[in-house]
């Protein structure tokens, strides 16, 4: 379980809001916030899909998120069972940011769903968030999961949706993120497969249909040269990976090297091999990927 001390809950003031909340005519009254939010000029991508999810949907979660790694984009999605693990797990290993809006409050004894415990504090040792408009201790209702999708889909600059059923929730946050004049995309499958009904029902109403990471950067409105060259980055080791995850935004190198727990010294040389590697970049005091 993930520590109150370690990630303290606070309420945001109104100017601290994702930007794009602002926007949305049912934009919340309040925010309660573990963790830290992106940087403004990050892309948030709401990501969602079904809790039962195909082998198809999951490598295409996977890979599409994946292949994100370097771009500034962070990653949106409801903390629930499915997809949204997928998404959120997928984030975190490819060094993105990622923000979790669950049903529920944020206190460690009501967060929903108690499975995604481990997720939530992995979520937040890798510099992302978790975020609610309900009070602390407030538990999880039937009607709390449609009402935090406005905020998934508000806050986002666009929704991607990669497996939903006829009848899934997951079509009322790509409707709210049509209202919200927010881009949708999503994922084609195969005519036969229950899963995609969703998807297809969105193509023909005018979602954007996705087939590779450069979809949604284009999408994004994310030139290519912005990404940064990830060629390097197949044979990293986990302690270079976990340095890559911390380093979504600039950090200055105490604070680098105190988050990571090592030995100063160690530190210090794996800092210094990393930089001889071309994967981060230390300027005007601050250490930031490369």
């Amino acid at each position: 379980m993930y520590s109150n001390v370690e990630y303290p809950l606070k309420q945001l003031a109104k100017d601290e809001f994702p930007a794009l909340l602002s926007e949305i005519p049912d934009a919340p009254e309040r925010l309660y916030i573990k963790g830290k939010l992106p940087r403004p000029e990050t892309k948030l991508l709401c990501v969602v899909g079904s809790r039962r999810y195909t082998p198809y949907g999951k490598d295409v979660c996977k890979k599409l998120i994946t292949n994100l790694r370097g771009s500034p984009v962070a990653i949106v999605s409801g903390l629930a069972l499915g997809m949204d693990s997928i998404a959120h797990h997928s984030a975190i290993n490819a060094g993105l940011q990622t923000v979790a809006v669950p049903g529920s409050g944020l206190d460690k004894e009501v967060l929903y769903p108690r499975m995604n415990q481990k997720l939530a504090e992995d979520i937040l040792e890798s510099r992302g968030a978790l975020l609610s408009e309900f009070e602390p201790k407030f538990k999880a209702t039937p009607y709390s999961f449609p009402q935090r999708n406005r905020i998934m889909a508000g806050m986002s600059h666009a929704t991607l949706v990669v497996e939903a059923g006829e009848r899934s929730g997951t079509l009322i946050t790509a409707r709210l993120a049509t209202e919200y004049n927010r881009d949708v995309m999503t994922v084609p499958g195969s005519i036969l497969s229950r899963s995609t009904y969703g998807p297809h029902i969105l193509i023909k109403t005018g979602a954007i249909p996705v087939t590779t990471s450069e979809d949604i950067l284009e999408a994004l409105g994310i030139p290519k040269e912005s990404v940064t060259n990830t060629s390097n980055l197949q044979n990293i080791t986990d302690d270079e990976r976990k340095v890559l995850q911390l380093l979504s935004s600039p950090m200055k190198r105490d604070s680098l090297i105190e988050t990571l727990g090592m030995d100063i010294t160690e530190a210090n040389i794996l800092l210094s091999v990393m930089e001889l590697k071309g994967l981060i970049i230390e300027r005007l005091g601050e250490i930031q990927s490369a």
